[in-house]
């Protein structure tokens, strides 16, 4: 039986997916038109540029994203000559990025990305704010049968390469 605060929730929900789907749309469109890159890869350089230089894991840790996803972002940046990448002396495998003249230039005039708005909103959350929004985008996942779905990064067709174990909602990640 549904109780008649319900549906008023649930068209504020509905509401809220649709504000939330919109400025993430317009937003992937402005970084897009103004930059001729994708959200991620604009992403990629505004926290190369914060950082001066970063090892790729780090990169991949800072965008929440799977390293083989950033490996693929920072090909596409190379080849348009925004990015370098200088393996370490001390270990052969460890790989650092930096910005070329053109990659400084172009994110100091480049718009704000929605997915970094998202996760600097989300990790000011307390914990109980954070596992409730958790939970319910899971369940939300759940209902549209999504949970299976590889994630396309926001502004892009490029998949991120998920997690395959659960994480502990608890705060002890």
């Amino acid at each position: 039986m549904h109780k008649p605060g319900n549906k008023f929730m649930v068209a504020e929900i509905m509401d809220n997916i649709r504000r939330v789907f919109q400025v993430v749309n317009e937003q992937s469109k402005k970084v897009e038109k103004e930059t001729g890159l994708t959200g991620p890869q604009v992403w990629a350089i505004k926290v190369i540029a914060a950082e001066g230089t970063i090892r790729v894991s780090d990169l991949a840790g800072r965008m929440y994203l799977h390293p083989t996803t950033v490996v693929g972002i920072i090909d596409r940046l190379e080849k348009r000559s925004l990015v370098n990448r200088v393996r370490s002396r001390e270990d052969r495998r460890v790989v650092d990025v930096t910005l070329t003249a053109e990659g400084l230039q172009l994110v100091a005039n480049s718009p704000e990305v929605a997915s970094n708005k998202i996760t600097q909103g989300l990790k000011s959350l307390n914990t109980p704010e954070l596992t409730m929004i958790y939970h319910g985008l899971d369940k939300l996942t759940r209902i549209l049968d999504a949970a299976d779905i590889p994630p396309a990064l926001i502004g892009s067709t490029e998949i991120n390469i998920p997690n395959t174990k659960k994480r502990d909602t608890k705060g002890s990640n």
